[in-house]
């Protein structure tokens, strides 16, 4: 068994070679630190490795590959619980099954409330944490989406991150660092995931949502190697065909820049009602706007496959620094709307940008 299937619950994970082989090593050699700091996009697989590698160090079962029977004991790390590393499936003991079902005591998950993990969540937390672990060998804490936190609970959070409760463990999970208070940045270690590879992302559309491989493709590249952003814009209850609305946004775009006042207007309140469709949006007119640069170097890295002529026509009509504008323009747009601005204002302000020759 390769160390990337290594681990009970791992063997889920798709495209997440490297920081499955660095947990691997982590458990292995018994150097667990008392923070970690998934980074990455959302929908690359924080969460669930988070909660694989809690089942991991709780597992009850002993198996071929046992190790640790007198754990070594370092002032900077953990010391690990007495278990194997042999891989299998997440229901092989009652400590994993309470885990993976979401009902273990000592598996804490903090997510945000509403737009923010607020200071009260992290004073419960703290108050759990003062006391000892119930019946897991080493506690875990996932702080989800770690960038929601605002200034006083990451304050808060802090304080824990500088003395560590015994036996516990905290994994963070957030986009980049730059998201997070420096002082809980620098007090954790580090592992970065990568976008799930296109291919990867094909593959289950085909398989687990019986997609033709050719829209498999298309929705792929839309999702920006997300699983879940793949399997949220495939779902029966989405009510929009991001096949058809790509094309849609591609077109109002492309044809800003010779349409009257209100008609951009209008376009940019179409944007704002969808709201819930808006981020991808966004996105998708990025992935775009990044085709028509990649275009003039290496015309074969296009995402958008499927609308090569539509690139080759649209590309050598625009310079380099008049595409890459447009891309900040969107990632200002997507920075301000993050921060609560007026949403119509917005996108009103990136149409009107976006329609500039």
């Amino acid at each position: 068994m390769s160390a990337s299937e290594s681990i009970i619950g791992f063997e889920s994970i798709v495209g997440q070679e490297k920081p499955i082989r660095l947990l691997t090593t982590l458990f292995q050699n018994e150097t667990i630190p008392h923070a970690l700091l998934f980074l990455g996009a959302d929908g690359v697989g924080k969460k669930i490795t988070a909660t694989a590698f809690a089942m991991a160090c709780n597992c009850r079962v002993r198996r071929k590959g046992d190790f640790s029977a007198n754990p070594k004991i370092r002032a900077d790390h953990l010391t690990i619980p007495d278990r194997t590393i042999q891989g299998g499936p997440g229901d092989c003991c009652p400590s994993c099954r309470k885990i993976k079902s979401g009902s273990h005591p000592d598996v804490i998950l903090v997510e945000p409330s509403g737009a923010f993990i607020r200071i009260d969540q992290i004073r419960s937390l703290c108050s759990t944490l003062a006391m000892k672990p119930y019946e897991a060998k080493l506690r875990v804490v996932i702080i989800s989406d770690a960038q929601a936190m605002n200034p006083s609970a990451g304050n808060a959070l802090l304080k824990v991150l500088e003395e560590p409760p015994d036996k516990t463990i905290l994994i963070l999970t957030a986009m980049q660092t730059s998201d997070l208070l420096p002082t809980i940045v620098s007090r954790c270690q580090h592992i970065r995931f990568n976008p799930i590879p296109r291919k990867h992302l094909e593959a289950l559309l085909v398989e687990k949502r019986g997609m033709h491989p050719d829209d498999a493709k298309i929705i792929a590249a839309m999702a920006n190697g997300s699983v879940s952003k793949a399997f949220s814009m495939t779902s029966k209850k989405n009510p929009i065909n991001w096949i058809n609305r790509r094309i849609w946004l591609i077109d109002e775009v492309q044809s800003l820049f010779m349409r009257p006042m209100a008609a951009r207007l209008a376009f940019a309140a179409r944007l704002s009602k969808d709201n819930k469709a808006l981020g991808d949006s966004l996105e998708v007119l990025k992935t775009w706007f990044r085709d028509l640069v990649v275009w003039k170097y290496h015309s074969g890295r296009i995402l958008n496959t499927d609308l090569k002529s539509k690139i080759q026509r649209a590309s050598p009509n625009m310079t380099v620094a008049s595409i890459l504008s447009k891309i900040n323009n969107i990632h200002a747009a997507q920075k301000n709307i993050r921060a609560n601005t007026n949403l119509r204002l917005t996108l009103e302000v990136l149409v009107m940008r976006l329609a500039k020759v």
